[in-house]
């Protein structure tokens, strides 16, 4: 049987692309690394007891008591167990990467959710995306930016990004026709229909997105650590690779507390915006 040499015609585009966009790449990557390094920085210099403080201030005013109990028992397990710097690494490449998905999520679910033809076109770009096993990514990602955080924050940008752009989409898309209507009837441009109607009603489905791109964000923690991103996933992958069981399940645990933490604030963001819909 014929066999269709889409491997080699895939290897022969990234190098073509190293070839001939080494200097986009290394821009992206310093860009990327001053970033995450900044942020690092502003992290570990601030007192571990007093980001403790912030995010049990957050638990409590977004979700109450039990959030805020959470947050400072789960916080003090991880500084009692001598990862804290694993986890600000950890935070720090995880802020950045969503926050890079998000500033190109939201824009292309926007875009979609007021163009059919581009939904149509994107939507199986984002059914590949989500679907492609994770590793793969590390492949391009290595060669075009080396080993290191930046891949890793790519990879992950990658792997994290359809959510958002699906549930951007879906939350304009469901804002009821009548409330359209009605906006429209009174004279509203699309640029206010977008900023003043339809963005403040989806919100809520938003923010289901953004939760969703953060776990996944999480979720690739240790996937990255394979290409020397460090943070918690280097305790973890440690611990399986040097058969250390006791280190990477404490390292598992600090990943557990992390994402719970931060699934939780988010999940009652979406909530209190639900509410003051409904009000």
């Amino acid at each position: 049987m014929f066999r269709l040499p889409l491997g080699d015609y895939f290897d022969y585009l990234v190098h073509w692309l190293q070839d001939h966009g080494e200097t986009v790449f290394d821009g992206i990557k310093d860009s990327g690394m001053w970033v995450i390094e900044h942020l690092e920085d502003i992290l570990l210099f601030l007192p571990w007891w007093l980001l403790v403080i912030i995010f049990i201030a957050l638990g409590y005013f977004l979700s109450g008591k039990k959030l805020a109990i959470l947050s400072g028992l789960g916080l003090c397990l991880i500084y009692s167990l001598d990862l804290w710097e694993e986890t600000i690494e950890t935070l720090s490449l995880v802020f950045t990467a969503t926050f890079l998905a998000l500033i190109i999520g939201i824009p292309l679910g926007i875009w979609i959710a007021k163009n059919n033809t581009a939904e149509k076109i994107i939507q199986p770009i984002l059914d590949f995306m989500q679907t492609m096993p994770a590793f793969v990514y590390l492949i391009p990602a290595v060669m075009f930016f080396g080993l290191g955080k930046m891949p890793g924050a790519i990879a992950t940008i990658i792997f994290a990004m359809p959510p958002v752009v699906r549930l951007t989409n879906l939350g304009i898309r469901q804002v009821p026709e009548d409330v359209i209507e009605a906006a429209v009837s009174f004279g509203s441009t699309s640029d206010q229909m977008l900023i003043k109607v339809q963005l403040p009603l989806a919100m809520p489905t938003i923010l289901t997105g953004i939760n969703q791109t953060i776990m996944l964000s999480l979720s690739m923690v240790v996937i990255s650590a394979m290409i020397g991103a460090r943070g918690l996933g280097e305790v973890v992958l440690n611990g399986v690779t040097q058969m250390q069981i006791g280190k990477g399940f404490e390292g598992g645990i600090a990943v557990v507390i992390f994402a719970i933490i931060l699934d939780r604030l988010t999940q009652s963001i979406g909530k209190s915006k639900t509410r003051k819909r409904k009000a």
